[in-house]
């Protein structure tokens, strides 16, 4: 695998090694003894799928402490625009996004730590995407930026009437309105 480093510290895009010939294709999706080698130390224990059409936006979703998550996320089929933003107090990157073109034809994943909002664009007709988080689901934890947040002015790589929400996350707050649970050093990877 190669991790491709990212503008903000922490985040990583990680590439697979894939072996192709006349059958098909074979890669290793993940390998927790090579993962904590080259990125960081976690062990996850919840798998999630979503499966989405074209002008889907699902985010910006986080979990606030104690259950907060760090995200291992690829696309099965289709393709995204995935997106992270840095929501930790007295980070030099905070309010920050790093985004990630994922799709089943470049196999890439993107890694989000503790301390990040996490959204993604269906941006192909449809897309199944795939994740793992590194600590269970827990609904009373579960908090949000809304997706077209001035401040932050994501490209989501869609026409903006195109673009379909949940109603949870048409409400979610502005960053300038939001009072982060996370603390930069105190939430890493």
């Amino acid at each position: 695998m190669k991790k491709i480093e990212t503008t903000i510290p922490g985040v990583y895009i990680i590439e697979p090694l894939v072996f192709k010939d006349s059958r098909g294709y074979f890669f290793e999706s993940y390998n927790q003894h090579v993962f904590e080698q080259e990125v960081t130390s976690t062990t996850f224990v919840q798998d999630n799928e979503s499966f989405s059409r074209r002008g889907v936006v699902r985010g910006l979703h986080f979990q606030r402490p104690p259950h907060t998550q760090a995200k291992l996320v690829r696309v099965i089929k289709g393709e995204v625009l995935d997106i992270a933003v840095d929501i930790r107090k007295g980070s030099p990157t905070y309010g920050k996004y790093v985004q990630a073109l994922l799709s089943e034809e470049n196999k890439r994943q993107f890694y989000i730590p503790k301390g990040f909002a996490h959204g993604f664009a269906v941006i192909s007709d449809e897309a199944l995407f795939q994740y793992k988080c590194d600590a269970f689901y827990e609904p009373s934890s579960e908090g949000g930026i809304r997706w077209n947040d001035p401040d932050l002015n994501i490209d989501w790589g869609l026409p903006a009437d195109q673009i379909i929400l949940s109603a949870k996350d048409q409400i979610h707050p502005f960053l300038k309105d939001f009072d982060s649970p996370f603390i930069y050093d105190q939430e890493t990877k």
